[in-house]
């Protein structure tokens, strides 16, 4: 079966990110799964699952699993927010993964660091081509099941090279590669850390209404990926 013939999993994270895509489908009528909602739609004659996954590493894990069983796509999709690091990505930019990595891992027995490579994952992105629909940074995504912590942001950039961080990518894109599924995880910036805080910590109306715009430019987007999608090989 070529990925013109599957469908197609869109899964959404947060429950900010949820609310947009809700705002943007509107007359589309839901139904809830044992992780939250999900509803059918189509978009350019493909078919289209948008599934909230639900926030943090355990949620998403499951959740993409759960999709992949329910609905053997093509293709899973991942959009959403992330926390870009100050003077690394500017806000609003948006991050396609190449890489993801699980950083909060910690090992009291031994190295973490060969805990750290196992939930590494490589993004294959040869069957997307371009141009793309988009400006985009190719990048390595960083995840941990927490908000970007002010003092290791010097810390994420120096050990990872990292310039923007989620809590879920790690997980979905994990999960993707041991089904052997094809991934795409796209992640705009709602927010920026700096080593001396977050303009969001404590200004949660910040990340909604970055999150807001963030997942309407993502959205009026994804057509135009499926396009690029579509002229992969089978």
């Amino acid at each position: 079966m070529n990925m013109n013939e599957a469908p197609v999993v869109v899964i959404i994270s947060a429950h900010s990110e949820w609310r947009a895509v809700r705002e943007e489908f509107a007359t589309v009528p839901a139904l809830v799964g044992p992780y939250g909602e999900w509803f059918e739609t189509g978009i350019r004659n493909q078919k289209v699952f948008f599934l909230h996954g639900g926030w943090g590493k355990i949620a998403a894990a499951g959740s993409a699993q759960w999709a992949l069983a329910q609905w053997q796509p093509g293709l899973v999709i991942n959009l959403g927010t992330c926390g870009g690091l100050a003077g690394q990505v500017e806000r609003g930019a948006v991050v396609l993964a190449t890489e993801t990595l699980v950083y909060d891992i910690v090992e009291q027995m031994g190295d973490a660091q060969a805990a750290i490579d196992h939930y590494a994952t490589h993004m294959d992105l040869s069957w997307l081509r371009e141009p793309y629909p988009m400006a985009v940074i190719a990048a390595r995504l960083v995840s941990a099941d927490r908000d970007i912590v002010a003092e290791e942001v010097n810390w994420l950039r120096e050990q990872y090279g990292a310039l923007a961080a989620d809590w879920e990518s790690g997980a979905i894109a994990w999960v993707c590669s041991r089904n052997g599924t094809r991934c795409l995880i796209l992640r705009g910036v709602s927010d920026l850390v700096s080593a001396a805080g977050g303009e969001a910590y404590g200004k949660p109306q910040v990340f909604h209404d970055g999150t807001r715009r963030v997942m309407q430019t993502l959205l009026a987007a994804l057509p135009g990926w499926l396009a690029c999608a579509r002229l992969s090989e089978a």
